[in-house]
């Protein structure tokens, strides 16, 4: 047959063929409406593709196929190139006697249960180089990695199946697996590093089909975060950025209790630089702050953004902590928000000595969980002062708010005779008579539990009660002279604390006598009977 290049093709800017333009119509549905079916001579002409699927690589197979009468070797590597350039080219064989590219690279993809693992991530690689790679190779490529994948994991429990060369799992792995990869990576997880070789877009992919087949969600999690470790090692800012956002997105859609704090807070130390997607971010703090009960110290000690002068972000950990209030999970056991409680107060008393941390948010990090969180406020009330102790310079206002944060009934009686000679807090009477009251309910508790001072209670209670009744009524001087200091609403709290505590008194007055009148019952019941009188504890428990 002679031919004649007639046709300059000019493809993707790449490369220029010239080519014969009767024999590539003769197979290209596309070339056949583009020049019309007509045998005239039209003179040399120039096409230009600007997307041809795999660029110059893949035209040259196309030419290949078409100068060889329809004839290609086919392969996992150049499957994809031929099977886009076909559907691209519209190369289905519509002339009577003309090979069909299309058809003859569907047929290959239906044999693909017997490609090697090797060859399916050799495919899977070509497809990653292509721009607009179609969806139904892709869906064939994936489904069949993910399937294989499915058995690796279902068959891990067994030893003899759990590595890749086994024979029950002979499509997992070629022999071409170095045998670092058959022993680095036990219980069917040698596969970690295997799927290095795709790009994020792809890992999505094939994490979505995992979770549609019901994998293993811890399994999804701790391959997510090697694939972020491994893939961020010599990646780009750009690169990082984007494995980040899948990978968080990936993690989002998994269950709670599926992937560990540990590993969302080394995710977000690596994001914090990258100006991630505002909404992948947000995802992220939800998913610490579901789980800040399992975090440490060292997890919230996170540097502040650039161009702020204070050392750590205060306002990321109030976000995790409001997260955390959010969470229905975290809230199901009292548990989870005391470790919460323990964390903020270690925080706060490691930003407290921060000379650039303003009262406002500290204020906001002491406010920031419910009183019941705390069963003790012993911790909050020494970061209190260690804050007021290095920031000598805020104002007496802002002092009486961070005292109003404390609950001084859950402060223990050692606390509450430090915090009565604390030079540093607000010399406000209504505080000091708090604080003294509160000293002095704690110190007759203890006296209770000892019968012999049992007699002698009534009277230090009635003491207790007009002592109280004297500081209520200097609390009262404080609250109407509160105008003029501008603490109205902050002395109206401590006043409410001094009539509970007047409350509690008249309370103990009364299980008191009640007390007495069983131990004289017991007295002279045992007297009658000749035993020895012991101590009964029970009684004040």
């Amino acid at each position: 047959m002679e031919l004649c290049c007639n046709l300059q093709v000019d493809v993707n800017g790449e490369e220029i063929f010239l080519v014969d333009k009767k024999t590539v119509a003769s197979y290209s549905g596309r070339l056949r409406k583009l020049f019309g079916r007509s045998n005239a001579s039209l003179g040399n002409l120039k096409l230009i593709f600007h997307d041809f699927p795999g660029g110059a690589e893949g035209f040259e197979l196309v030419l290949k196929f078409c100068y060889n009468n329809g004839n290609v070797e086919l392969s996992s590597s150049n499957i994809p190139l031929l099977y886009s350039a076909a559907q691209f080219m519209e190369m289905n064989g519509s002339i009577s006697g003309t090979q069909n590219l299309q058809e003859q690279t569907e047929k290959y993809l239906e044999d693909i249960s017997d490609w090697t693992w090797s060859e399916l991530l050799t495919a899977l690689k070509r497809c990653q180089d292509l721009p607009l790679i179609p969806s139904p190779v892709l869906e064939k490529f994936l489904d069949s990695l993910v399937g294989r994948l499915s058995l690796a994991v279902e068959a891990s429990s067994c030893p003899s199946t759990s590595s890749p060369d086994s024979s029950a799992l002979r499509y997992s792995c070629d022999t071409k697996s170095t045998e670092s990869l058959k022993t680095g990576f036990l219980h069917g997880l040698w596969w970690f590093e295997e799927l290095l070789v795709l790009t994020p877009e792809f890992v999505k992919m094939a994490v979505q089909l995992m979770l549609k087949r019901n994998f293993d969600e811890v399994v999804v999690s701790k391959f997510l975060v090697y694939y972020h470790k491994s893939k961020s090692l010599n990646a780009t800012r750009d690169e990082k950025r984007k494995i980040v956002e899948v990978v968080v997105e990936m993690l989002y859609a998994l269950e709670h209790t599926s992937v560990s704090c540990k590993s969302l807070f080394g995710i977000l130390r690596v994001a914090l630089g990258l100006n991630i997607n505002k909404c992948i971010r947000n995802k992220l703090e939800k998913m610490i702050g579901s789980r800040l009960d399992q975090g440490s110290l060292d997890n919230l000690l996170l540097p502040s953004p650039s161009g702020m002068n204070y050392l750590y972000d205060v306002n990321l950990v109030l976000r995790f902590v409001k997260a955390f209030l959010n969470d229905k999970t975290s809230r199901t056991s009292p548990l989870p928000l005391r470790r919460v409680a323990r964390l903020m107060d270690l925080y706060m008393a490691e930003v407290a000595p921060d000379p650039c941390l303003k009262p406002s948010k500290f204020l906001a990090l002491t406010k920031a969980l419910p009183d019941y969180a705390r069963s003790s406020h012993d911790d909050m009330y020494r970061a209190v002062d260690m804050y007021i102790e290095v920031h000598a310079e805020i104002s007496e206002e802002e002092k009486v708010k961070m005292c109003c944060a404390l609950n001084y009934e859950k402060l223990s009686a050692e606390t509450c005779i430090n915090l009565s000679k604390n030079i540093r807090f607000p010399s406000i009477s209504s505080i000091q008579a708090l604080v003294s009251e509160q000293a002095n309910l704690k110190s007759l508790l203890q006296t209770a539990s000892n019968s012999k001072s049992i007699t002698t209670l009534p009277s230090k209670l009635e003491e207790c009660r007009n002592k109280s009744s004297k500081r209520d009524e200097t609390s009262d001087q404080v609250v109407l002279n509160g105008e003029k200091l501008d603490f109205l609403d902050d002395n109206e709290k401590l006043k409410a604390h001094l009539e509970g505590i007047q409350w509690r008194v008249m309370e103990l007055e009364r299980v008191c006598k009640k007390m007495q009148s069983q131990m004289g019952k017991v007295m002279k019941s045992r007297v009658t009977s000749h035993s020895q009188l012991k101590s009964l504890p029970w009684l004040c428990s």
